[in-house]
């Protein structure tokens, strides 16, 4: 009779990656370097003082691929290095009294719901993921809008001016691109293993892609 060997189905993409405790920790550090590179990727807008990045497609990312765990601790730290001074924000920002440190803080409970619903597979379709990009955006427009209203001292239609309205369509793209992304891996992490999948035993149980024979 054929043997099997079972493993638990991956529930984020970085639990397809081999190791445990070592990997969990170069991955939190290694969202750490990506957030503050790609971070830097900012353009002013004159009309605003919030500029445009790519920090919070990053984000989204993060607590798909990450899940919320790991994506909350990267962030976290992250938000802490740049509270101490490092230049790892937007612009080679740091510290805490500037316009857009509000949506700073919102990416640390942004990457929890978006880890949170891609537990529950909503990384895995096109209308999934876009879902959980809107849940992650709006999450962090909150706290950025909570935070221009009381640094800058406007009113909340003010805020959403200058802390919303002009980043909807940038949003829009990092969500079809998150779209495109994460379920196409996905399918090919499933497909992937699948070649290595267990031959079908005689009793009629079917391996599932992630179990492997030995």
């Amino acid at each position: 009779m054929t043997s099997l060997h079972l493993s638990p189905a991956p529930r984020f993409l970085a639990d397809a990656l081999p190791g445990a405790r070592v990997r969990d920790a170069l991955l939190v550090l290694g969202g750490v370097v990506a957030l503050s590179i790609l971070g830097q990727v900012a353009i002013p807008l004159p009309f605003t003082p919030v500029p445009l990045t790519l920090a919070t497609g990053v984000v989204i990312l993060m607590g798909a691929a990450l899940g919320p765990t790991r994506a909350s601790l990267s962030l976290g730290l992250h938000l802490i290095i740049g509270m101490l001074g490092a230049p790892v924000f937007a612009g080679h920002a740091s510290g805490w009294a500037f316009a857009s440190f509000g949506y700073l803080i919102g990416y640390i409970p942004a990457a929890l719901l978006v880890g949170t619903l891609a537990r529950r597979h909503a990384d895995r379709s096109v209308w999934g993921t876009v879902g959980i990009s809107v849940v992650g955006s709006a999450t962090i427009y909150s706290f950025g809008v909570a935070w221009l209203v009381t640094f800058l001292g406007i009113d909340l239609a003010a805020a959403l001016a200058i802390g919303v309205i002009p980043f909807l369509v940038g949003d829009a793209i990092k969500a079809a691109a998150a779209a495109a992304l994460l379920p196409a891996t996905w399918k090919a992490i499933t497909r992937f293993s699948a070649q290595g999948a267990a031959p079908t035993r005689t009793d009629g149980y079917r391996p599932q892609p992630w179990e492997s024979a030995r």
